[in-house]
């Protein structure tokens, strides 16, 4: 990263991306965050002296006049992370409504791949710029969320296919993915018990959940100079949760 780089945190008003524009100001970097919780993006940007933008990731127009918007008036970002998602509820795959598939991938897998798409090719244009879409470890696994797990291994292929295609005009793409993250929604699930057993941080080989701190010192490290030979490359951040889960299929499990 050189000093007064520029990053564009999408879905950053909130949750992992609200942590994202937090260390990536703490390292420097000046602060976009672009979200469809217009208010909440406000406050994060008048927090870190940055911009906020309104975008609902669903819009193709929106995300491409975003784009066009930000690289006339400022030259484009020199990083962009895309951080935007939602959930998915723990339910069997044959009471799954057909609308909730649609939903996810709209937001998650389809917004994701227009805001790269872009945003990326206004960064190869420039030749230089840095991606990290937000994957999770419900990609590499087996996991109740049958809709937003495969959505989340298309982001980890994706992003090795756009790695490939922008490489050598200077654009790397690298994706990271959090295991479970103590955002406050997952810490209320947490607490009441609804989502997760009661022994869920003794699943993790630390014995401990993520820290969304975690997920952002990450994400900043794969965005600035410091991974300048790194791209196409999927960096999970879990605790050791698929780890702890194969020493917990042996009789005592972890110690």
């Amino acid at each position: 990263m050189r000093e007064n780089d520029t990053v564009l945190v999408i879905g950053g008003a909130n949750g992992i991306g609200a942590a994202c524009c937090e260390v990536m100001k703490a390292h420097g970097w000046s602060i976009l965050v672009a979200d469809k919780d217009e208010a909440a993006a406000n406050e994060i940007a008048e927090r870190l002296d940055g911009q906020a933008f309104a975008l609902d990731v669903t819009d193709i127009a929106a995300i491409d006049a975003l784009a066009e918007r930000i690289d006339r008036d400022i030259g484009g970002p020199a990083a962009l992370v895309v951080s935007s998602g939602i959930f998915q509820p723990n339910v069997p795959v044959e009471l799954t409504p057909t609308e909730l598939f649609d939903t996810i991938h709209a937001v998650n897998l389809r917004g994701t791949y227009h805001a790269n798409r872009s945003f990326g090719m206004r960064m190869a244009a420039r030749g230089r710029g840095a991606i990290v879409n937000m994957a999770s470890a419900t990609a590499h696994a087996s996991t109740p969320n049958n809709i937003y797990g495969p959505g989340k291994a298309a982001i980890v292929n994706m992003t090795k296919c756009f790695a490939g295609e922008w490489g050598g005009r200077g654009v790397r793409v690298n994706s990271v993915s959090p295991g479970i993250v103590l955002v406050p929604r997952i810490r209320g699930l947490k607490a009441k018990g609804d989502r997760y057993p009661a022994n869920l941080d003794e699943q993790m080989a630390l014995r401990r959940c993520v820290e969304p701190r975690e997920v952002a010192e990450t994400t900043e490290f794969l965005a600035s100079s410091r991974a300048s030979g790194i791209t196409g490359t999927d960096i999970v951040v879990d605790c050791g949760w698929a780890t702890g889960a194969l020493w917990n299929a042996y009789l005592g499990g972890l110690r």
